[in-house]
């Protein structure tokens, strides 16, 4: 099996070998594999105006492939926060090893049961009340759709709001944080207040007794395993001191998910135990407790993960924007920002310049200082990896998905529509297929 190019080459190793969606082209000699890629985004989007936002659908695929290699052989449910695009989801969703949703919105799972989705898990409790008056009163959403409940004031809202007889699916949330120093240092998000089992039990018991509701299924996301990188380039002691806290971080929550598992399963029958994310993958489906892993970065593989040792994918959501000024030697402006990551504000969370050699960004004005003689040029279209995967697709503009090596002297022809509801105002995406 070949390992896959590493790009932005900040490690020297491929630690999860990737097969190489471009054999006997990148890295075959003819060009080296950034020039390579570099060539055949141009070429594939020269006619197109800035800004525009690229999919890889090689890269993409190879990614989804990593995935269930590294789920072994448990489902993965993907999150679709991180792929805000309906074509997308549908890509993934037809391949072997993948297997329902997780909405970010309950708007937006009832839209994706309307479309067809069989299996959607709702990732956070929700307040909605209208949403909540549609699913007890449609009997297809309320089969396909799952709620997350971590408090019973939440199943108050639901009964306030209902419109129908529906029984309404339920999935608990255990919080995954590691506590130390006898609980008063925390690491981990602030998610969810069930953290004993004992906990969970006696929410289990309440929902068993409660009317209109059953419970399905239990839920924990360890963010602070899935999401933070444990090989940051240049920083060797905090790259130490993350894999020691992981470490600690998945043997406590095994143990503890497991006593939760077995104190619900004591009250209801569950259908899934979902937990992990793009980072985790492989340790959360090893717990022989999980039925199943979420994930979703993991398909468009941003810069945050260049950080993880125990996985490496090939970038696939790319966006440019367009040369606009030229204010100095080796210096560019474009024309806006970016798109940043969701999270805590910080330099982490900026977009980084792709394909273009030593180029970095001013501390000062953003976007926009390059060594590439294409990207110094008025009118050229330095590429960029965003951090995060959410926020261009909520731009409102059309996804390029770029698949293939380029036949010469053939125009790029336009794909299918798509769109899927934004986190916060409805967005429409549209992915056009282009061929390079």
């Amino acid at each position: 099996m070949a390992c896959a190019p590493l790009y932005d080459a900040r490690r020297g190793v491929c630690h999860s070998p990737v097969p190489d969606p471009y054999p006997g082209q990148s890295g075959s000699g003819k060009l080296p594999a950034m020039s390579f890629e570099r060539a055949r985004y141009d070429r594939a989007t020269g006619h197109l105006d800035a800004p525009l936002a690229v999919v890889d659908l090689r890269a993409f695929d190879a990614n989804a492939d990593d995935l269930v290699r590294r789920a072994h052989g448990k489902p993965v449910r993907i999150a679709t926060k991180s792929v805000r695009c309906r074509a997308l989801l549908e890509r993934v969703l037809a391949r072997d090893g993948f297997a329902g949703v997780m909405a970010h919105t309950l708007a937006e799972a009832l839209w994706l049961a309307r479309s067809g989705v069989e299996d959607v898990l709702l990732a956070y409790p929700s307040a909605d009340r209208s949403a909540f008056a549609e699913l007890t009163s449609d009997a297809k959403l309320a089969r396909a759709v799952t709620v997350m409940v971590d408090d019973p004031a939440q199943l108050a809202v639901v009964d306030a709001a209902r419109a129908g007889r529906e029984e309404v699916r339920v999935c608990l949330e255990l919080d995954t944080s590691l506590r130390l120093l006898g609980g008063r240092a925390r690491i981990g998000a602030l998610r969810s207040p069930l953290r004993t089992p004992e906990r969970l039990a006696e929410l289990a018991r309440l929902i068993d007794r409660r009317p209109g509701f059953r419970l399905v299924g239990l839920m924990a996301y360890e963010a602070h395993v899935a999401g933070v990188g444990d090989a940051v380039a240049g920083r060797p002691l905090r790259s130490a001191a993350v894999r020691l806290m992981q470490a600690a971080a998945r043997r406590e929550l095994a143990a503890r998910r497991a006593e939760a598992v077995r104190a619900v399963r004591a009250v209801a029958e569950l259908e899934f135990v979902n937990g992990g994310g793009t980072g985790s993958v492989q340790h959360t489906a090893a717990e022989p407790t999980v039925t199943e892993v979420a994930a979703g970065s993991g398909l468009f593989v941003p810069r945050l993960f260049d950080d993880f040792r125990s996985f490496t994918g090939r970038p696939a959501a790319l966006f440019a924007l367009p040369v606009v000024r030229r204010p100095g030697l080796g210096v560019v402006t474009v024309l806006g920002g970016g798109y940043p990551a969701s999270g805590v504000p910080g330099r982490d969370r900026l977009p980084v310049p792709y394909l273009l050699g030593r180029a970095a960004v001013r501390a000062a004005g953003g976007r926009g200082r390059g060594a590439d003689a294409a990207a110094r040029a008025r009118g050229g279209r330095p590429p960029h990896r965003r951090q995060g995967v959410v926020p261009a697709c909520e731009g409102g503009r059309d996804v390029r998905a770029l698949r293939g090596a380029a036949p010469r002297g053939r125009r790029p022809g336009d794909g299918d529509g798509a769109h899927l509801p934004g986190r916060g105002p409805h967005i429409s995406v549209k992915v056009r297929e282009l061929r390079a």
